[in-house]
């Protein structure tokens, strides 16, 4: 490996040298188990005797930073390589802005792989198996070949065009989206589209209404922007458009599939809302985020096929209906706004990674994409119905489901009283991930309630880990009659 010493001067080499390696072996730049230049190398580059090298070497090895291997080499030891962190400051003048971004709590936050739970009901997430990894293997091949025809050159930060056609092409076909590829920019997944539409929307003390409860992460990233958001409460259909303010600059929702409580907006509540939000001058985000997936009654059109306003930012992804990890989605922009979320994503960006563009176009074009909700649909159908199933039966003494027709995800109320965080610390013990709905709830009332994502789980183990739900929900209330 390549090490960055400077010597300067002819004197106190050796010291100057010892300095330099120990500073790197503390401060993590020469990292634990990482392998040092043999002396002759390292003093033939640094002009340097081998003696001056080896000497160093002896000595950090006497104190613990270095170890000697016999036939292999020398190495950073793994027992006394231990960064230390910078202390922290705290007259920088920008400490109340910084102060204010570490005070953010993170909800939703998908676990590590060595924190996965055997059963995990997290919403938002698929499984891998289900993934088609052969097809986009051939995609991504017919992407690597595209980009080497290229010159070098930054794409453009409104995305490529043979993707922003098969996005406009396949969200007509699927949620009776208006528009053409120029209204389309790529983003990396759905949380930069609500960035990008805020940064040229809300400016400190803007009003932003959203649904109460409603999809945290939007409300922390519309305050953190200096945004006055307002809760807005829903009912069985939807936000209540009342509830918003007349000086609402932004208003947020997830009309389709409401998040987290499932149901959908009904049309005479989407009309309402188009209505308002022409008359005050707002721009309605449509956050249209698994609703590809629908399991009963005639489908319903996205909102922005009822906007005859321009006033309605729709919000897309691939993180459902493929994989998190791909970082992809989009937005449909209305006019007012599209050339400034353009200049906005190059400035923040520039744009979004060119090679799973390519792919993702290809993986449109050939139909496969389509394919693949088609099964995934058959799949999350199956599982929807065996808790629904179970919900009406054994668990309906607990719970009872919120109807809803879309996504792979559902909410689930509690009929009795129940300890929520016993509930999810014990399902935990027996490998089952819960999660309680009181992260969505801000100023509204609370109701107990969970959050049954079956996306991720596999439909084997639905039943097994229904079972031991059960058996947790009937150890809480045998606990809680002897407490009595």
């Amino acid at each position: 490996m390549e090490l960055h010493i400077v010597i300067q001067g002819r004197k106190d080499l050796a010291n100057q040298l010892y300095q330099q390696l120990r500073d790197s072996i503390e401060s993590g730049r020469l990292a634990a188990g990482v392998q040092l230049p043999p002396s002759r190398l390292l003093a033939a580059q640094l002009g340097l005797s081998r003696k001056t090298i080896s000497d160093t070497y002896s000595r950090l090895t006497y104190e613990n930073f270095l170890v000697g291997k016999i036939g292999s080499g020398t190495f950073v030891n793994t027992l006394s390589a231990q960064p230390q962190r910078s202390s922290i400051r705290s007259d920088l003048a920008s400490q109340k802005v910084v102060r204010k971004w570490q005070d953010i709590s993170l909800p939703l936050r998908h676990p590590t792989l060595e924190g996965t739970l055997r059963c995990d009901f997290i919403g938002g997430a698929t499984a891998k198996t289900q993934f088609p990894h052969d097809d986009w293997r051939r995609c991504t091949q017919y992407a690597l070949r595209q980009m080497s025809q290229a010159r070098g050159f930054y794409s453009q930060p409104e995305g490529v065009a043979p993707l922003r056609h098969a996005i406009a092409g396949h969200i007509a076909f699927a949620r009776g989206v208006k528009c053409s590829a120029e209204d389309v920019v790529v983003c990396n997944g759905a949380q930069q589209a609500l960035d990008l539409i805020a940064r040229v929307l809300i400016e400190p003390g803007c009003t932003v209404a959203m649904e109460d409860p409603g999809y945290t992460p939007a409300r922390l990233l519309f305050a953190a922007q200096g945004a006055n958001v307002v809760s807005v409460p829903v009912d069985e259909e939807g936000i209540i458009v009342d509830g918003i303010p007349e000086n609402a600059h932004v208003i947020y929702v997830t009309p389709s599939h409401q998040m987290p409580l499932g149901m959908p907006m009904s049309v005479a509540r989407r009309e309402a809302l188009l209505e308002k939000a022409s008359r005050i001058g707002a721009i309605i985000i449509e956050d249209d985020y698994d609703s590809e997936f629908r399991y009963e009654g005639r489908p319903t059109d996205s909102l922005q096929s009822m906007d005859r306003f321009g006033v309605v930012a729709y919000v897309g992804t691939f993180s459902k209906t493929l994989l998190p990890e791909l970082r992809l989605g989009y937005a449909v922009l209305p006019s007012a706004i599209l050339e400034a979320v353009i200049k906005a994503k190059q400035l923040t960006d520039w744009h979004t990674s060119t090679l799973p563009q390519w792919a993702l176009a290809k993986f449109i074009s050939e139909g496969l994409l389509n394919k693949h909700i088609r099964r995934c649909h058959g799949i999350y159908a199956g599982r929807r119905e065996r808790i629904l199933a179970r919900l009406a039966g054994d668990l309906s003494p607990w719970l009872e489901a919120i109807p809803c027709t879309a996504g792979f995800h559902m909410a689930v109320m509690f009929k009795v009283p129940i300890n929520l965080r016993l509930l999810v610390e014990l399902a935990r013990k027996v490998e089952i991930g819960l999660y309680p709905l009181t992260g969505f709830y801000h100023s509204a009332p609370t109701r107990d309630g969970l959050m049954l994502g079956f996306g991720a789980i596999e439909t084997l183990d639905i039943d097994p880990a229904l079972d031991r739900l059960r058996d947790v929900l009937e150890q809480i209330a045998w606990q809680s009659c002897t407490a009595r």
